[in-house]
Parts: structure tokens; C-alpha cells; sequence
């Protein structure tokens, strides 16, 4: 039987995500893949589709309802590839007592607010010119593993390249 494999989204969730199929493609013949959107997790209120709404409802309580809802959905030991606010969510699960054995979180700004660290293997990726990925220093504490992806913004995981790149890190 394949490991479980969940995929939880940016902020945008299935509606701008095509993107995605970059990473499914790659990675479903190892593992038995399920997509999580995170505005569903999260109860949010899609209607004024922008991201300083959104955001604004995921820091304001649509994280936590996310975390629930992921945690009442996944019982049994998985590996974890989440963007953006998904690494957040994946992460808080994790500390909650979701069993991950793996956790690949692309451009998961909100992590540099968090003190404690999840079981399992941890691999962050950022883009250099992310603004609000973590500093050196949240790195060096917490003894993460990471990558800085060089001249790249927030989104560069949607770029296919780097969908290849992260593809063959999880399947070694």
C-alpha cells in the first residue's frame, strides 16, 4: 500500500491552483495523494475573493478552524506538501498530535511566529526576496532544515521547476 500523501493549499485554495497538478503528477505513483483546499478547512467566506481578505479571515480565526477540520480528516500517519498558509496549518496540526511523518512546507511565512517544532522531518522552502519568510536567526534556534531558493518571490512554487525540484526531495 502507498503512504498517504495531503497536499494543503495556499491561501487561494482550489480555485487558483492549477499548479498543483505539477506536484500530483510527480509524486502519484509513490503515494495515495489527497488535496485539502484551505479556505474549506478553514470556513472561509470566499465572496470578496482577495488576498488581504482572505488572509485577514485565516489570521482571525481560520487557521485554528482549518487545524480542527484537518485533524477530525487525517487519523493515520501521513506526509504533509503544503504552500503558504497550508505549512501554517499542517504545522499547528502537527503540534496538536496529527501523526506526520514528513512535512514539506513551501513559503510558510506565519512559521516564523511559532516557538515549538512538530515531530516528523521538517523541510522549509522560501524565496529569497519573500519578505516575510523567517530570519536566520528562527532557523538557527530551531534547527530546521531549509532552503533559500535564490531570486525567487513568495509564489515561486507554482513555477514547474521548482515543482520538480521539491518532487524529487520527497521521493528520495
Amino acid at each position: 500500500m502507498k503512504p498517504r500523501l495531503i497536499i494543503l493549499s495556499d491561501l487561494w485554495g482550489k480555485e487558483k491552483s492549477d499548479w498543483v497538478s505539477n506536484y500530483v503528477s510527480l509524486l502519484k505513483d509513490k503515494f495515495e495523494i489527497q488535496y485539502h483546499d484551505c479556505c474549506e478547512l478553514g470556513a472561509i467566506d470566499k465572496t470578496n475573493y482577495t488576498e488581504e481578505n482572505l488572509h485577514s479571515q485565516f489570521v482571525n480565526g481560520g487557521i485554528e478552524t482549518a487545524v480542527v477540520h484537518l485533524l477530525k480528516a487525517e487519523k493515520n500517519q501521513i506526509d504533509i506538501l503544503a504552500f503558504s498558509i497550508g505549512g501554517t496549518i499542517a504545522w499547528k496540526a502537527a503540534l496538536k498530535g496529527m501523526n506526520v511523518r514528513s512535512l514539506f512546507a513551501v513559503s510558510s511565512t506565519r512559521l516564523r511566529y511559532e516557538n515549538e517544532i512538530p515531530n516528523g522531518t521538517i523541510k522549509l522552502y522560501y524565496g529569497e526576496n519573500d519578505s516575510n519568510k523567517p530570519d536566520v536567526n528562527w532557523f538557527a534556534k530551531h534547527s530546521i532544515d531549509f532552503e533559500i531558493i535564490k531570486n525567487k518571490e513568495h509564489d515561486f512554487y507554482t513555477e514547474k521547476d521548482f515543482a520538480t525540484s521539491i518532487c524529487e526531495e520527497i521521493l528520495k
